[in-house]
């Protein structure tokens, strides 16, 4: 049996692996330039758990969205 503060750890697994990585949602909201206003909305639904309560964040987000699509257009 390992001693404590050994050095060993758990090999990882693919599972392991895809939980570290980028979610690909994340990673394209990123790219707009957005992930500001999408954290905030995020911990304002992680707090309230109803949308309806964090319409400030959903209009910024959407905002910032909408301004990013324009741009592309």
């Amino acid at each position: 049996m390992a001693r404590p503060g050994h050095a060993w750890s758990r090999p990882s697994s693919k599972a392991d692996e895809a939980e570290e990585a980028e979610d690909p949602l994340d990673a394209m909201i990123s790219r707009t330039g957005c992930m500001a206003q999408h954290r905030e909305l995020q911990e304002c639904m992680a707090e309230r758990q109803d949308w309806r309560h964090c319409q400030p964040q959903v209009r910024a987000f959407g905002e910032c969205m909408a301004r990013r699509q324009r741009l592309e257009e």
